[in-house]
């Protein structure tokens, strides 16, 4: 174990700790799927040889060998659904969301590998519509809806997705006109530590991040300085290396548009937020840490890959291929996943 962190270590320094210019090129290593048809906007990375994904189609993927091989263990009875979000605890253990209005919003649970799933959450409302969810730790996570009656609406486990049951909504604050979550990566809720998390909005006249610090019970608002003010912009993915330091990127998706000031940063658990010196040149949709690094960072979207090494201040492209999410492990494990089956591991 000990010779383990002293690799990845090692490897980590040899990526970070010399001047940009000089950075060897991170590379995504494209793994066969075996599947084209799918666009996978949902994925837990468990370590450098498992990892799951998630899809169009009600399909989820699992892999146990590093990408080589990729076991389909869709739900049998969700072909019609998406999943947009998933979440996994180990190689046997997942969470899994699909997003929609009305009973299109379900969860699903695996306890072997994804042998058999058991749904265990349908939404009722037609007025609601999940977009993402979280956990703290094996047993207690959130999910989270589109505003209903003006406000966002979340949905709370403590049995590990098992059960769930909607929170009141006396300590969220009211919604903007037309603000929203992105189902875009799965990343439009996250979490660090054992009680917060955060929540990343567009759509409305300002982007924002809210922020609870007891688990969805209360929530403070904070603007986001990247450009909102229209259907499709906004903050549409975070990561938080502790509870305090943490990275938001967004932009337009639609490809005609422009995507300005795409990136963001905080240092006060998202009380404040500083646009990037030199953001990502396109909308990006996934962020994530890399794993023992206080500085350095990847962020993912459907025209490429940036790299950031001073802690989202400025970022490089650093590949062109197309990407909707991003997820590390502490063993190194970096993995992508996209349209077209596309799933990759970051190789170096």
């Amino acid at each position: 174990m000990v010779l383990a962190a002293a690799v990845c270590a090692a490897a980590l320094a040899a990526l970070t700790a010399v001047p940009a210019q000089a950075h060897p090129r991170p590379r995504w290593d494209v793994k066969d799927t075996g599947i084209s048809d799918v666009r996978f906007r949902g994925l837990a990375a468990v370590s450098r040889h498992t990892a799951w994904v998630a899809g169009t189609g009600g399909t989820v993927l699992r892999t146990t060998d590093g990408g080589d091989t990729w076991r389909d263990v869709s739900p049998p009875d969700a072909g019609g659904l998406e999943f947009r979000d998933i979440e996994a605890f180990d190689a046997r253990r997942a969470v899994a969301l699909t997003i929609g209005e009305g009973e299109a919003s379900r969860v699903y649970r695996t306890d072997d590998g994804g042998a058999t799933w058991t749904e265990s959450f349908r939404n009722t409302d037609a007025r609601a519509f999940y977009d993402c969810l979280t956990f703290f730790d094996p047993r207690h996570g959130l999910a989270m809806s589109d505003p209903v009656d003006g406000k966002f609406r979340i949905l709370s486990t403590s049995d590990g997705g098992r059960s769930w049951k909607v929170l009141p909504d006396a300590g969220m604050p009211a919604a903007q006109t037309g603000e929203a979550g992105f189902a875009a990566s799965g990343q439009c809720l996250v979490s660090a530590g054992p009680r917060d998390v955060w929540l990343a909005t567009g759509g409305a006249a300002h982007a924002r991040v809210l922020h609870s610090a007891d688990r969805g019970l209360t929530w403070t608002a904070a603007d986001a300085p990247i450009p909102a003010g229209d259907p499709a912009r906004g903050v549409f993915a975070l990561a938080f290396r502790d509870r305090a330091h943490g990275l938001a990127v967004g932009g337009d998706y639609r490809p005609e548009q422009a995507s300005p000031r795409a990136a963001a940063r905080t240092g006060d658990a998202g009380r404040t937020w500083r646009p990037a010196d030199r953001p990502p040149p396109a909308y990006r949709s996934g962020v994530a840490w890399l794993p023992h690094s206080r500085t350095a960072a990847l962020a993912v979207g459907p025209t490429g890959t940036d790299l950031t090494t001073d802690g989202g201040r400025t970022w490089r492209t650093v590949d062109t291929g197309s990407y909707d999410t991003v997820d590390c492990t502490p063993d190194l494990g970096c993995w992508a996943a996209g349209e077209q089956g596309r799933v990759a591991r970051l190789e170096r």
